[in-house]
């Protein structure tokens, strides 16, 4: 996987790709229309932000490059990738339960707060790409 040249697309299954960890200066598309919705992202080196109609949806620090990033009511599924370890968190429903597995590895259960918002830390350095899945339990 490389970063997303262009910073936000729609591949052929009609997942989102986004970010670029590579960038020194901040960059950033606005008013992306996919599936009805409109999204805006910035990313570079330190940071990549996604939001969905004017709300939170993602958000990583440092930055990351995201492929094959598919919401459901039931939760979130994702690809990630960058040079060095990332702080990831994702707007979900509030105040709920998903159960969350990085790569291989289920790491649990893990609660939302009132503001819909899971965080999770994902080992990126010398581990080229991690799907990172987030479902919503009951």
């Amino acid at each position: 996987m490389a970063v997303v040249e262009e910073l936000l697309r729609t591949e052929e299954s009609g997942a989102l790709s986004f970010g670029n960890y590579k960038l020194d200066a901040k960059a950033k598309v606005d008013n992306y229309e996919h599936g009805g919705d409109l999204y805006k992202v910035k990313t570079y080196k330190e940071l990549t932000k996604l939001e969905k109609n004017g709300m939170f949806a993602y958000e990583s620090q440092p930055g990351t490059s995201v492929t094959s990033f598919q919401e459901t009511e039931d939760g979130v599924t994702f690809t990630v990738e960058a040079d060095e370890d990332a702080q990831i968190t994702v707007g979900l429903e509030e105040d709920a339960e998903y159960s969350v597995t990085v790569g291989d590895v289920n790491i649990g259960k893990m609660k939302t707060n009132l503001g819909g918002k899971l965080s999770v830390s994902v080992e990126l350095e010398n581990a080229g790409e991690i799907t990172v899945k987030i479902a919503k339990n009951g």
